[in-house]
């Protein structure tokens, strides 16, 4: 067969974006020596790329603009998040929000603060920098790190509202900013242990079917032989319930809507061989914009996928995202997004642009419900009778009104097991065209798209994904209703 590469990393786990946000180890741990020699690789970049713009576009930098006290970040409710300090030149996290959003927002972590440098940096009114209030709501950021921490769950959460803002991005363990001295880049507070899991790349696991079961039924593949074990291509391709369910195999007629509720690894192997490698990495690209030319270009960076195809074997174990499939979770907060209301739609977090206090609105944010793939018609309601079926065997109780989809995935990747849980608590009155001027009201008429994801199951004793269930409904208590 015919063997393809698409979009290959030079990392398993490092985007090549602009910004690199994170969240992790535990307060006041981090070493932040270990990164020194390493400091000008991304600020060296970033400074380089800034140099350059400015050179191409002279008119659009005011030449005070470097003289300017740097701008300040907001929440969605206008809260203080980071400013610059007394000396002109030091920025300061706000408390209580210092820790929870160290790694998604200081230049330390190659974050927000590096990533809107140009924004930060242009003089308002004022004189002062001009400043960003972000579609991150501190308080929910705050009790989900708090949440995490309590139940030691090392990874990270995304919450993504329909229009495509991100709610909160949090990542456990983490670290205090206002105590590290030296404030420039540091490789390992980006991309060590307290960097940005939910903009790093590993595998996906089984939430990677949610694109595996549209490709099956647009190329109808409705029933296939589902042995439990398969013995093929010298390592065999197993179920996870192999060893457990051994009296109810083989299935010679499994049905694709079973293979999706029980997460049926064969089903989906063969699927992928019977459709073939180049109508796979078409219908992905196209579809799901995953491994296609262009990157998701987010106003913080860009979301690059990864699947390479270098063997039948790589296609196979490529459906339940394992081989070379590399994503992150906020690809899969858009992901859920697409399967529950059929469009993805490209994640931001800048609401708007304001006044150095905060207080006034005096730019637009980012395009907002900014549609770049869609699932045909055809092939979005047996996608949802699935992702219901999963679902319902997670025990997530919602307020009346809403109604719960998902999918879950367990990843064996090369810094170890990884669990996944991708659910949407749809607000039934929902239909994801709303734009929101603010989302003080947003519970009302708004869905939730939750991510969770465990990078340290076997503190918990889990094997699967399934069995994290009670930690994510944790989580979605802090969130829906808001």
């Amino acid at each position: 067969m015919n063997t393809r590469k698409i979009a290959a990393l030079a990392a398993s786990f490092a985007l090549t974006a602009s910004f690199a946000s994170c969240s992790s180890s535990s307060v006041g741990q981090a070493d932040v020596n270990s990164g020194a020699q390493t400091e000008t690789t991304a600020a060296a970049v970033t400074e380089a790329a800034a140099e350059e713009t400015t050179a191409e576009q002279p008119t659009t930098q005011p030449m005070t603009a470097a003289a300017a006290e740097k701008g300040s970040f907001y929440d969605a409710k206008g809260r203080l998040l980071l400013s610059t300090g007394e000396d002109g030149k030091r920025r300061v996290s706000a408390e209580p929000y210092a820790v929870s959003f160290a790694n998604i927002i200081t230049v330390m972590s190659d974050g927000y603060d590096t990533a809107f440098d140009d924004i930060l940096t242009t003089p308002s009114s004022d004189g002062a920098g001009q400043s960003i209030r972000l579609t991150l709501d501190g308080d929910v950021q705050n009790e989900i790190y708090s949440y995490m921490e309590q139940n030691n769950i090392v990874g990270s959460v995304v919450c993504l509202r329909t229009d495509g803002s991100i709610m909160a991005q949090v990542n456990y363990p983490s670290y205090d900013p206002n105590a590290v001295a030296d404030q420039k880049y540091d490789e390992d507070l980006a991309w060590g242990d307290v960097g940005n899991k939910a903009f790093s790349n590993y595998e996906p696991g089984s939430c990677f079917k949610i694109m595996s079961e549209v490709i099956a039924d647009k190329h109808g593949v409705y029933s296939l032989y589902d042995d439990g074990t398969w013995e093929v291509g010298g390592v065999p391709i197993v179920n996870w319930d192999h060893e457990t369910n051994k009296g109810g195999y083989p299935i010679p007629d499994r049905t694709l809507s079973s293979a999706f509720v029980n997460s049926s690894n064969i089903f989906f192997a063969k699927a992928f061989e019977e459709v073939g490698a180049d109508d796979v990495l078409a219908d992905l690209s196209s579809i799901f914009h995953f491994g296609a030319d262009d990157d998701i270009q987010c106003d913080f960076g860009s979301l690059s996928n990864n699947i390479e195809i270098y063997c039948l074997d790589d296609l196979r174990r490529s459906a339940f995202g394992q081989s070379y499939v590399l994503t992150c979770p906020i690809f899969l907060a858009a992901l859920g997004r697409e399967a529950v209301f059929g469009d993805m739609v490209t994640p931001f977090v800048v609401k708007d642009i304001v006044s150095s206090d905060g207080a006034q609105k005096i730019g637009e944010g980012s395009k907002v419900l900014d549609v770049i793939a869609s699932i045909p018609a055809d092939y979005r309601q047996n996608l949802l009778n699935g992702m219901t079926g999963v679902g319902s065997g997670l025990g997530v109780q919602l307020p009346a009104g809403y109604s719960f989809y998902a999918k879950t995935g367990t990843a064996e990747g090369w810094k170890g097991d990884c669990l996944y849980i991708t659910g949407c608590a749809k607000n039934d009155s929902d239909d994801g065209s709303t734009v929101y001027e603010n989302y003080d009201n947003y519970g009302e008429h708004g869905s939730y798209i939750v991510v969770m994801q465990v990078m340290n199951p076997e503190a918990h004793g889990f094997e699967f994904a399934s069995q994290s269930s009670g930690l994510y409904r944790g989580v979605m208590n802090i969130v829906v209703g808001r």
